[in-house]
């Protein structure tokens, strides 16, 4: 009864800020590149999938993935058994933020239930038997979350899942106790940095008893002033107050963020113009381009479109070069296996080969030396 009443007052509660959140997504969007939430749920009278064997986690997968195809809130679902995706299609779907580390390297029973169609991804038997995710470019918390809760609602109708009415949801991780929720907002953070406030923002994060990692999650380096920011508590606040609150807060880092990018152009305009000279002229003469230094030159020049003193790219593309340029990326790209001295020269031309037009301040420079433009048969080598 009490989880009933808990998801009633969800879906009211959710819709009734859907429009303010979008027309904050759209003036964000320069900053917050991209938005999260995901649920983590448990069958009731299952082990865990870390204490269950082989045959159990077979069980609960198959059981879920015969729900999918019942539920109308998924449009084209589809399942990938971790056992049958091959080690770079695991590193792609690592690299696009939809599964874990957890579970890539899961085997027997791990799957992913992905619906791009809807930007759905539900990761079964990773710690929990569900993490119910959906992700959306720009600040889109509540519209990812209604996605989310609706699925939720649907395969709670048709499973039985475990849940206290004190503790609410049972997960495997104590941390996760309660709603289940990891609401999270990646932002670009580069103004702070030149301002020289962004340690003092991350320690008052860290006081707020936010989680900030890197770009690709926990554990990882913030390439290119990159951050996620998440949740970390899940009990004793209903979904809605968390994803009311991290959206708030990322608002106040959006707006600091944005007065850090005025005074760096009103008052150290040189030292902006220098660090863009500098990333072009690398990325124009490189052969050899690590992924983390690619990351770092391309979020600078994604600071220098957002400030309006880089033209002939987007920053939405600059966005798709950087996952792009990732090594499971580019080795489906090539088709083949390669080395890492392979990948850092084939992400050299790549990002070349997309930076041509690219000017500072009404000046092109010459990304591409002319020779390199094309391949010895006249056509583009890039891969893209």
């Amino acid at each position: 009864m009490i989880e009933n009443c808990k998801k009633q007052e969800k879906r009211r509660t959710s819709g009734s800020r859907t429009r303010g959140m979008r027309r904050a997504a759209g003036d964000d969007s320069s900053i917050v590149i991209s938005s999260r939430v995901r649920l983590a749920r448990n069958l009731a009278g299952v082990a865990f999938p870390g204490w269950a064997g082989e045959v159990e986690r077979r069980m609960v997968c198959r059981q879920i993935a015969a729900i999918a195809a019942r539920v109308e809130e998924l449009q084209n679902p589809r399942i990938l058994m971790m056992d049958e995706v091959s080690p770079v299609e695991r590193m792609v779907l690592q690299e696009r933020h939809l599964i874990s580390n957890e579970l890539a390297e899961g085997s027997d029973g791990c799957a992913l239930l992905l619906d791009e169609s809807c930007g759905i991804a539900v990761m079964i038997n990773e710690e929990d038997h569900l993490r119910i995710q959906a992700l959306g470019a720009g600040l889109v918390l509540d519209d990812i979350w209604q996605r989310v809760d609706a699925l939720d609602n649907a395969l709670d109708s048709l499973l039985e899942y475990a849940f206290d009415e004190q503790f609410g949801f049972l997960t495997a991780c104590p941390s996760n106790l309660g709603t289940g929720m990891r609401a999270s907002v990646m932002l670009q953070l580069s103004g702070l940095r030149l301002t020289g406030e962004l340690e003092q923002v991350m320690n008052a994060l860290d006081r707020l008893g936010l989680a900030v990692r890197g770009l690709l999650g926990e554990g990882t380096e913030a390439y290119g002033n990159i951050f996620q920011i998440s949740n970390q508590s899940s009990l004793g606040e209903s979904e809605e107050e968390i994803v009311s609150g991290l959206q708030t807060l990322v608002q106040s880092l959006v707006r600091q963020e944005r007065h850090a990018r005025l005074r760096v152009l009103q008052s150290r305009r040189n030292l902006l113009d220098d660090q863009l000279g500098r990333a072009l002229a690398i990325l124009a003469h490189n052969r050899l381009l690590p992924s983390g230094e690619a990351i770092d030159l391309l979020a600078t020049l994604r600071l220098g479109v957002e400030t309006g003193m880089i033209s002939g790219i987007s920053s939405a593309a600059l966005s798709g070069l950087m996952e792009c340029i990732q090594p499971g990326h580019l080795q489906r790209s090539s088709g083949r296996g390669l080395t890492p001295e392979d990948r850092d020269a084939m992400r050299s031309q790549m990002v070349r080969s997309k930076l041509v037009d690219v000017r500072l301040s009404g000046r092109k420079h010459a990304i591409i030396p002319p020779e390199d433009t094309l391949g010895n048969n006249g056509q583009n080598q890039s891969g893209l």
